[in-house]
């Protein structure tokens, strides 16, 4: 499972050509077999350099992760179920744990419940190419989370939502 963490004053200051990686990068890497170099060449730097930048702001916080965000719906996954679990708080940490390690949980957390309302702490998506194959896998979270777990159910998606991060704004030109 993951954590949220908020780093302190640790040096995660971007400078200009910091804000100018991240800027160019905003829509994501070029399609290149040397992304680094690409950009270097774009915004006069060398190879090294942009790695090294990227690794810095990685180390410091700056920016968490650099990966590749592969579109699920155009590799044939267009069934998203947000399965949702009850599960006792004495067993969470460990079973979120086992559950964010599926090779099929694209992301689990834990959320507080909401009583009487809302009962579930545990969330861990999935996607299938079919309805079928979304309910097999929450049978394989439900097989594993066993006596831990009061009860579940599968959220499922209605819409596609455009995810990004955040996005810095360039900087107006002042007169």
């Amino acid at each position: 499972m993951s954590t949220c963490t908020s780093p302190s004053d640790n040096g995660s200051t971007l400078d200009e050509q910091d804000r100018k990686l991240v800027l160019a990068t905003q829509a994501g890497l070029p399609l290149v077999s040397d992304p680094w170099g690409a950009l270097g060449q774009q915004l006069g730097m060398d190879h090294e350099d942009v790695l090294s930048r990227f690794q810095r702001m990685q180390e410091t916080g700056a920016i968490r992760r650099v990966a590749a965000v592969p579109d699920h719906y155009k590799l044939g996954y267009r069934f998203n179920g947000m399965t949702v679990w009850d599960v006792r708080d004495d067993a969470i940490a460990e079973m979120g744990q086992r559950v964010g390690e599926l090779p099929f949980v694209s992301h689990c957390y834990r959320r507080p419940r909401h009583l009487p309302y809302w009962n579930y702490n545990l969330f861990a998506m999935v996607h299938g190419t079919s309805r079928d194959e979304v309910e097999a896998k929450a049978g394989q979270i439900r097989k594993l989370l066993g006596a831990t777990s009061a009860g579940d159910t599968i959220l499922y998606s209605s819409a596609i939502l455009k995810k990004t991060g955040l996005r810095l704004r360039k900087e107006k030109a002042t007169s």
